[in-house]
């Protein structure tokens, strides 16, 4: 068997036995060296007949084409809705390339490497994970609103977050009992994003490989995922089942509700003061309100370092868009931001050694679109309680 630096190359892999099959599992750590090599020669000693990976399309196209930011419409995506997740992917990924450019290796490299060595020996591959949207999505919506913010603001603390890492630390990390802990931390803090981000992928990728053709099946996963599919490859889950996993629940009825209930008690306010109320008072509760709104929202995109056409498209937005629940501020700053600074093909080429550095972030021009975003959005939320607040004194 071949070592390397004294150890076996194949010694991180579970081997499960299950109706005339034989799975191995590959249990790696998305950011090391020493897994790129293993999951090489796992799959060119082990023969498979399939090979999956802990990938999905968006994933693997992402890692096949690494500068596809230069592709994307930020504006388009910003108007759609997608701000936040394209924040909180970008926040992830980052934290990842950050530990990547410790030893030398891009996060999920690893998994790559799984394609690309399959694709050599002509060997089928399957990718067994769930569409990263929808995990993020069920995670999101599945999580209460003071759990979410910390989610959040945890996600883009890592982000800019210094990390000093090494292969050793790396290969402690690999260790199951460890990762155990970890998750075990997890489940108990935020139960609902452990039971998403971990158990259901578990059971969904568990279901993959038990569907994926062949008798023997070589799976290239995260070590954190090694235990939870070796309890289920034990069991069977129906198709019905599998498809609620794919499912994205509704938003949660308060989600639904106070986004309409605000500005419905500040329209009614406005109404109440013209028509019961001292005139007087209510040109100062609409002068607060813009104010209120537009005030933070256009520090946040100044903060941002937005262009100074977008600051002033924060200010005149954010009283408008706090009265509509279907749009935000920081879908009208961030599309401009993306016209007035539209990020070049360097930009998108450049973006992960400058998000290596907390101070990339407001230099790369697709970096700052987003934070335009989040920061003029924040800005506006919290101007919309600061006026309510100055609403009810008036009145």
């Amino acid at each position: 068997m071949e070592t390397q630096n004294g150890k076996d190359l194949l010694s991180d892999i579970t081997t499960i036995e299950n109706g005339g099959r034989t799975f191995h599992l590959v249990g790696t750590a998305h950011v090391s060296r020493e897994s790129v090599e293993e999951v090489r020669h796992a799959i060119e000693q082990l023969n498979p007949d399939v090979v999956c990976v802990e990938l999905d399309e968006k994933r693997l196209e992402a890692l096949e084409n690494p500068t596809d930011w230069d592709k994307l419409n930020l504006g388009r995506a910003l108007r759609e809705g997608k701000g936040s997740y394209l924040m909180a992917n970008l926040a992830m990924s980052a934290f990842q390339r950050k530990l990547g450019l410790k030893t030398g290796v891009k996060p999920g490299e690893e998994l790559f490497e799984a394609v690309t060595v399959a694709r050599e020996r002509e060997v089928p591959v399957e990718l067994c994970d769930r569409d990263i949207r929808t995990t993020l999505l069920r995670a999101w919506r599945l999580t209460g609103f003071w759990r979410k913010m910390w989610l959040f603001s945890s996600m883009l603390a890592s982000a800019f977050e210094e990390m000093e890492v090494d292969e050793d630390e790396l290969a402690e990390l690999r260790s199951k009992d460890t990762l155990s802990l970890l998750l075990e931390e997890m489940g108990q803090t935020l139960p609902s994003v452990k039971r998403t981000l971990i158990d259901e992928r578990d059971i969904y990728m568990a279901a993959k490989l038990k569907r994926a053709e062949g008798k023997t099946v070589v799976a290239v996963v995260g070590a954190g995922h090694v235990p939870g599919l070796t309890r289920e490859l034990e069991g069977d889950i129906s198709d019905e089942e599998l498809d609620k996993l794919e499912v994205i629940p509704p938003k949660p009825l308060i989600s639904r509700i106070v986004p309409w209930a605000i500005p419905g008690v500040v329209i009614a306010l406005f109404a109440a003061g013209f028509f019961f109320g001292d005139p007087t008072k209510l040109k100062e509760a609409a002068l607060a309100w813009v104010l209120a709104n537009g005030v933070l929202s256009a520090l946040g995109a100044a903060l941002a370092l937005g262009h100074p056409v977008t600051i002033v498209a924060s200010f005149v937005a954010a009283p408008i868009t706090s009265l509509n629940p279907t749009i935000g501020a920081g879908m009208v700053s961030g599309a401009v931001q993306a016209w007035v600074g539209k990020p070049k093909v360097r930009d998108a080429e450049q973006l992960w050694s400058d998000l290596s550095d907390w101070k990339g972030w407001w230099k790369n021009r697709v970096s700052r679109v987003l934070l335009v975003f989040f920061f003029s959005s924040l800005g506006s939320s919290v101007g919309t309680f600061v006026a309510f607040g100055w609403l009810k004194d008036l009145f």
